[in-house]
């Protein structure tokens, strides 16, 4: 059996991947989010993902939540710079239920008015709760660093003051402008039929096409590289390093209501096209990943009791990756922590890693990946997002191989790219 079988319905995308479980991850995934935002639609893709279950030309809110709910099945989504995933995971025996709601919200949903004036209200909320986290606050405020004056700067829950200004027309004209089936990948991974699945999503979208044909979508979108932030980048096919906007070498300090301070210090880097990726996320597995043993977290925690969090992470964008070192420590080790940081980032600099050094940081990062494949709902949601974005897919097999084909050269490569200290901007909340 493949593992992945493709077609499509119309122009929607369709992928589906078995799995051995009786569960089904079925979900559409939307090639639409903040960096889809025009000027004055700051926080727009989120509000948007929030109504989308608020009612539509057949049902009604109460509806939307029950049609999953009442068979014991979650309904759930989320809204990223470059996607909305709308999502459900349920036995299989209710994948027709399933399908037909899932096409229903997401591309007949009708936003009603009185609906969205409560709904500002819990996104507000969100907003507040949000802010009152500094650890996950300050990931939005180091982009808005890298990126800044453009849409992948922008936080993606938007202002409240701005969001209090929408109306039902406003997130009519964003979704009539941006959901269309042809930028939506619909993924189902569990044990289900390919030709099921087909036969539902026809029947599910049949009015839908039908009225799509007569009233052809205006053509727009980001694509990959358009809206692309080309001046942002420094990181180019050949490796170059370009002069743009972002902000390389910036230290910014904010005084904040906090006990710990929050530290990140971070870059644009290599996009997921790169050749050069795979090494990257090799490197940033041995530095912050999730291993105890990471070099940052043997350094900072168990050596010196410094911090109890310290890691490293990549985000990946179409058209670039932001790679970034989080921390939380007493504001008095700030510094201290800063310089064994960089200390870690130099010794990766200095010189190509030894053989054996790079097979065990190989070998560690494959039982990872092959351990995370046992989570199903990631699975699902990274191979939808991979083939809305790229048109691609991969098995755990051919990750295993590039991985394999790494070499300390370009391990070296990255490194003395990347971690140069011009390069690094440096964000500190601290009371």
């Amino acid at each position: 059996m493949p593992p992945y079988s493709l077609f499509n319905v119309g122009p929607l995308r369709i992928i589906c991947t078995p799995a051995a479980t009786n569960v089904v991850y079925a979900g559409i995934a939307m090639d639409v989010g903040t960096r889809d935002e025009l000027p004055t639609e700051s926080g727009m893709a989120h509000l948007v993902e929030h109504m989308t279950f608020k009612g539509t030309r057949q049902r009604s809110s109460l509806q939307i939540l029950n049609r999953m709910e009442s068979v014991g099945a979650d309904l759930n989504a989320f809204t990223g710079k470059e996607e909305t995933i709308y999502y459900s995971v349920f036995l299989k025996e209710h994948l027709a239920r399933a399908i037909d709601l899932l096409t229903d919200i997401v591309f007949h949903s009708t936003y009603p008015q009185a609906e969205l004036e409560k709904e500002v209200e819990v996104v507000c909320d969100e907003i507040e709760s949000y802010n009152d986290s500094p650890a996950e606050l300050i990931y939005d405020d180091i982009e808005s660093l890298l990126f800044p004056g453009h849409p992948l700067g922008r936080n993606i829950l938007g202002d409240a003051e701005r969001l209090h200004q929408y109306t039902s027309a406003h997130l009519q004209a964003f979704t009539q402008r941006l959901y269309h089936p042809a930028r939506a990948v619909l993924f189902v991974q569990g044990q289900v039929d390919p030709e099921q699945v087909r036969h539902l999503v026809e029947k599910a979208m049949l009015p839908y096409v039908t009225e799509a044909e007569a009233n052809p979508a205006p053509s727009a979108g980001r694509g990959i590289h358009a809206n692309s932030p080309a001046a942002c980048l420094d990181i180019q096919p050949d490796g170059r390093t370009v002069v743009g906007q972002h902000s390389s070498g910036l230290s910014v300090v904010r005084h904040k209501p906090v006990h710990q301070a929050h530290v990140m210090i971070g870059t644009t880097a290599y996009p997921f096209t790169h050749p050069l990726y795979m090494a990257q996320a090799l490197l940033n597995n041995m530095l912050g990943g999730p291993g105890l043993n990471s070099r940052l977290a043997l350094s900072l925690r168990e050596r010196r009791g410094l911090v109890y969090t310290v890691e490293s992470n990549l985000t990946a964008y179409t058209d670039t990756t932001v790679w970034s070192v989080y921390l939380g420590c007493d504001p008095a080790d700030v510094k201290r922590c800063l310089r064994l940081v960089q200390k870690e980032l130099e010794r990766l600099a200095a010189a190509p890693l030894p053989a054996r050094t790079l097979n065990a940081a190989k070998r560690q990062m494959k039982g990872q990946l092959g351990v995370s494949y046992d989570n199903f709902e990631s699975v699902a949601i990274g191979a939808a997002k991979r083939y809305l974005h790229y048109g691609t897919t991969i098995s755990p097999a051919q990750f295993f191989a590039q991985i394999d084909a790494i070499t300390s050269s370009e391990l070296h490569q990255v490194a003395t790219t990347l971690f140069q200290p011009e390069r690094l901007t440096t964000l500190i909340y601290t009371n």
